[in-house]
């Protein structure tokens, strides 16, 4: 008798933040900082948009690719950042996660090698394995609390026979940033082995370092051509605080565009209309919201990371990107177990490092995008009394 399910997918191991935050659930004592939002709602304008557009009447079906406004509005936006990104290099997706899922269903078929630096939110690597890849990770290693990249591993490790290097710059959970030089790097030597790029950039705009023109972090797309392999992966999420809206894009060569619209119509049709106006209302604000949320998470990393630093036996660095603090915590080599019993023993809420990669066991993200700066000192407290 053939299985219930597909094997591939009983094998998928179940989220190990989730496993913690169940544990936490519907629990006012809990201080939560284990998913990856920020506790403020949604600016004023944007949710407006939404509801004037639901008002109206706008509750149909829109294109595959996104409403024509919007996709113009993303090329402005982007171009803006990174040089021409021409509408017809674009897709609009339900979230990220849905974009990033598109492009692995477009690229990888079942025995496909593919590579992805890790530590990684999860999804990136289970994403590949659900498509039937053989998966193989390079890791970054931590150097006095700073994970970095050992480049020379990494060409190795891709090959002609990688159809896939799988990179989240910044990245969570480490907050670790490839350099443009090193993105270079690794767009020549993709070339040369005929190997597709995702990147995942949906952190570009939280970035810390002030040491490119834009603000924003270095891009694949800053040093690609626009018919390279190479699939950009971007949210509303972050940089607008619209986590709930599942609203992201993709950039990608012009000649697989229409392909990813025969795609998102077998996963999800479309984005919803209204949401779609929110996204709008969004990039015609961003110069009002985004600097503010970026200045705002700088805040509470400045705030959160030196007083972390000064707990006994918590070892991490600064992050250069993205809203977490990654940091190891001597003699608690079970991340999982430790976050859960900081849940229950100390009312604080933390993800686990083994959810991001077997490395790292024994590290904990901490993600510092809170609204009230006194609710990360607050945390901070109740580590060092349970400790």
């Amino acid at each position: 008798m053939k299985p219930f399910l597909r094997q591939t997918i009983l094998d998928v191991e179940e989220s190990r933040i989730r496993e913690v935050a169940n544990a936490g659930m519907g629990r006012s004592d809990v201080l939560a900082f284990w998913f990856g939002e920020s506790d403020e709602v949604t600016p004023e304008v944007v949710r407006q948009a939404a509801i004037d557009s639901i008002n109206q009447g706008e509750t149909f079906y829109a294109h595959n690719l996104g409403m024509p406004e919007l996709r113009e509005a993303v090329s402005t936006y982007m171009s803006a950042l990174h040089g021409p990104v021409g509408v017809e290099r674009l897709a609009i997706t339900s979230g990220g996660v849905n974009a990033l899922m598109l492009a692995v269903q477009a690229l990888v078929d079942a025995g496909d090698e593919v590579v992805a630096v890790t530590p990684v939110w999860p999804n990136l690597t289970a994403q590949a394995l659900v498509m039937g890849a053989n998966l193989k990770c390079v890791s970054l290693k931590p150097v006095q609390g700073q994970w970095v990249l050992d480049m020379a591993a990494l060409l190795t490790a891709i090959t002609p026979s990688t159809r896939l290097l799988i990179v989240n710059s910044p990245n969570n959970p480490t907050g670790w940033t490839l350099s443009r030089e090193e993105q270079a790097m690794l767009v020549t030597h993709c070339r040369q082995t005929g190997t597709w790029i995702l990147a995942d950039e949906v952190y570009e705009r939280l970035y810390y370092e002030g040491d490119t023109a834009n603000g924003a972090a270095p891009s694949f797309l800053d040093v690609s051509a626009a018919d390279d392999r190479l699939v950009v992966v971007h949210s509303f999420s972050k940089s607008f605080l619209m986590t709930g809206w599942r609203l992201g894009w993709l950039v990608m060569p012009a000649a697989i565009t229409q392909p990813i619209g025969k795609l998102i119509e077998f996963n999800t049709s479309c984005a919803s209309v209204f949401t779609q106006r929110a996204g709008i209302a969004a990039l015609q604000h961003t110069s009002e919201i985004t600097p503010q949320v970026v200045a705002h998470l700088k805040q509470c990393r400045d705030t959160l990371v030196p007083l972390l630093q000064a707990v006994p036996g918590v070892e991490l660095a600064p992050a250069r990107g993205g809203m977490y603090a990654f940091f190891k915590l001597q003699g608690h080599p079970d991340s999982v177990a430790t976050a859960k019993r900081l849940v229950v023993e100390a009312g604080l809420g933390l993800a686990p490092g083994e959810a991001f990669a077997p490395e790292a066991q024994g590290w904990l993200r901490w993600c510092f995008a809170s609204k009230d700066l006194s609710r990360l000192t607050q945390g901070v407290d109740r580590l060092k009394a349970w400790l």
